[in-house]
C-alpha cells in the first residue's frame, strides 16, 4: 500500500535564541585570549549586545527567570562603563558566562506568531 504524506504541522515555536547564545559562548572562550589585551573590548561590546538580544528572546518566551543570568552578564561585560576585573575569578565568570549562553539559547522556546 501506498503512504500518504501529509502536510507537516506548523512548528508552535522557534529556538531563536539558540544562534546568539552559541556565537556568545565562542566569543567568550575566544575572549580568554584576549583578557589582559586592549582588544577585549571587542568581546565586552559582542558579550553585552548578545546578551541583550537574548534577553529579548526569553521576554517574548516569556521565561523571566533566565534574564537572572543574562542581565548581569549585559552589565559585566559592557563596554561604556567598564567593570574592572581581572583573575581566575574573570576567567571563571567567562566559562559560566559561556554556559548560561548555551543553556539559554538551548531551553528558550520563543512562540511562533499567527499573524
Amino acid at each position: 500500500m501506498g503512504r500518504v504524506m501529509g502536510t507537516p504541522a506548523a512548528p508552535t515555536f522557534t529556538r531563536a535564541a539558540l544562534a546568539p547564545g552559541l556565537l556568545g559562548a565562542i566569543v567568550l572562550l575566544a575572549g580568554l585570549a584576549l583578557l589582559d589585551d586592549e582588544s577585549f573590548i571587542i568581546i565586552r561590546y559582542a558579550v553585552s549586545i548578545l546578551a541583550l538580544i537574548i534577553c529579548v528572546f526569553v521576554i517574548q518566551a516569556r521565561s523571566w527567570y533566565w534574564l537572572v543570568g543574562l542581565v548581569p552578564m549585559a552589565v559585566l561585560w559592557n563596554p561604556v562603563v567598564i567593570i574592572d576585573l581581572s583573575g581566575q575569578g574573570w576567567v571563571s565568570a567567562q566559562f559560566i558566562a559561556a554556559i548560561i549562553f548555551i543553556v539559554v539559547g538551548l531551553r528558550t522556546k520563543v512562540p511562533v506568531r499567527k499573524d
